[in-house]
């Protein structure tokens, strides 16, 4: 058996940058254990499955060791590929997780915007389990549905952390989001997660929606622009529309082939 395979660089302004993502177009659901081991030989954050159903396309995602409840970078870069290598016509997809629900994407010219459920979350104690993975102590801390979120004082903090992944990995959530108010952004983030087999994700859509809602009421704001801080850099748009975040960005194919099963 033979499937299409992208390599679409999301959150990017231009290829190279952003969080490169895998997409495969499945006709229907293969087992899991078959997608997961395609995810793990790509080697990507995530790697992106989607089965369509008349106007629906079903979706799931994978990092290389276990599959995600959401991801934002790889559903913006298979949106990319359904607009540009599908010839879908409409404006808006509509995708279906079995783990999230619907989940929109429009398209807004070059400009793509997700739209997810917004998380919930609630602060936590800074103990010692939670912050020893960090060379800065944070001003303050919360746990949304999957992940952790620690808050800095400046963009600086966040720049410079030093990270301990061997300490980090012992959390029971997806991932630590470390995040503060911006230079030149509204806020910039950093998302480390090597208990789902991604040391430090380059840009991860799904943490603003726990990102969105929290600077949107520090900063009395709908209404925020982002950078997430990795080595390759991402940029995101951001609106807090209460139960849902509109989350948007660019995406750019790198590459297209075919794998054999």
């Amino acid at each position: 058996m033979n499937n299409r395979i992208y390599q679409v660089d999301a959150f990017a302004d231009k290829v190279f940058s952003g969080n490169p993502a895998s997409v495969c177009s499945l006709e229907k659901w293969l087992p899991d254990v078959l997608l997961q081991k395609i995810a793990m030989e790509n080697n990507q954050a995530e790697t992106c499955f989607y089965v369509r159903r008349n106007d629906i396309y079903e979706i799931r995602w994978f990092t290389p060791t276990v599959e995600v409840d959401l991801c934002g970078h790889a559903t913006l870069a298979a949106a990319q590929v359904i607009f540009a290598h599908e010839k879908y016509r409409e404006k808006v997809i509509r995708f279906f997780s079995p783990k999230s629900g619907y989940l929109n994407v429009t398209s807004e010219g070059s400009l793509l915007a997700l739209d997810f459920p917004t998380d919930t979350f609630e602060p936590v104690l800074l103990n010692d389990e939670l912050i020893k993975g960090f060379s800065v102590k944070p001003l303050e801390a919360y746990k949304g549905k999957t992940d952790y979120v620690l808050v800095y004082e400046k963009e600086d903090d966040i720049k410079g952390m030093k990270v301990d992944l061997a300490e980090i990995s012992k959390l029971r959530c997806r991932g630590v989001i470390i995040t503060a108010k911006g230079d030149q952004v509204d806020f910039v983030s950093r998302f480390f997660a090597p208990q789902s087999g991604i040391p430090e994700d380059p840009v991860t859509g799904s943490a603003h929606t726990t990102l969105t809602p929290y600077w949107s009421l520090k900063l009395a704001k709908s209404k925020l622009t982002a950078a997430q801080l990795s080595a390759r850099g991402g940029q995101l748009f951001c609106e807090n529309k209460g139960e849902r975040t509109i989350i948007s960005g660019y995406a750019h194919i790198y590459l297209i082939g075919e794998i054999f099963i």
